[in-house]
């Protein structure tokens, strides 16, 4: 599929069937998240990946606003949680060719450990429409994070910035609503060209 096909189809996909991924594309589907860019080359992630039924069960209690919402989610055969490591970007600021030996994070302008993290989990959603599958990428409320973290072992220097699901479709899935495409901004609305205001 053409780069340009994949970025069009990435849709936040919430109904899937519970076929089972096939090993080799749940593997590339993770490893595409560490060819995301991070500063210094700090790697600041991890992810912990839910593919046995009974480890993706022990996680949906975590997200009740979704098992509410769209049940079917809880069919996909992948979950995905990354997670950002803060602690990784500071020592490695740290370093002798970055400087900053004070560690503090107010020298960041925003936090690159989310950023990049994000990124990792972009490349995750684009991988999974270029496998054929659908994705989506939710989050995971305060209030629920430390018991989360407790469940699956997840040490406190590591933040979940949300959850993905990977899956085929549900041959059923609602269309998508026409408003999406009203409301859909586009080029001219978000783009400033040379100076804020100016869009052409």
């Amino acid at each position: 599929m053409e780069f340009s096909e994949v970025v069009r189809r990435r849709r936040m996909i919430r109904h899937y069937s519970d076929k089972p991924l096939p090993s080799e594309v749940t593997e590339r589907i993770l490893a595409s998240a560490l060819r995301a860019p991070s500063a210094g080359f700090s790697q600041g992630w991890a992810f912990l990946a839910l593919t046995d039924p009974a480890d993706r069960a022990r996680f949906w209690p975590f997200v009740p606003t979704r098992v509410e919402k769209t049940p079917t989610m809880q069919d996909a055969p992948l979950v995905v949680v990354p997670l950002a490591h803060k602690a990784a970007y500071l020592e490695r600021y740290a370093e002798p060719d970055k400087g900053w030996e004070d560690r503090a994070e107010a020298r960041w302008p925003a936090p690159y450990w989310h950023i990049d993290t994000g990124m990792a989990a972009l490349l995750m959603l684009l991988t999974a429409v270029d496998e054929g599958l659908g994705a989506c990428f939710f989050g995971i409320a305060p209030e629920h994070l430390q018991l989360f973290r407790t469940e699956f072992g997840v040490p406190e220097e590591y933040d979940p910035i949300g959850g993905i699901t990977v899956g085929y479709r549900a041959e059923d899935v609602p269309e998508q609503s026409g408003r999406i495409a009203e409301r859909r901004r586009g080029v001219e609305d978000v783009v400033h060209r040379g100076q804020w205001g100016r869009h052409t």
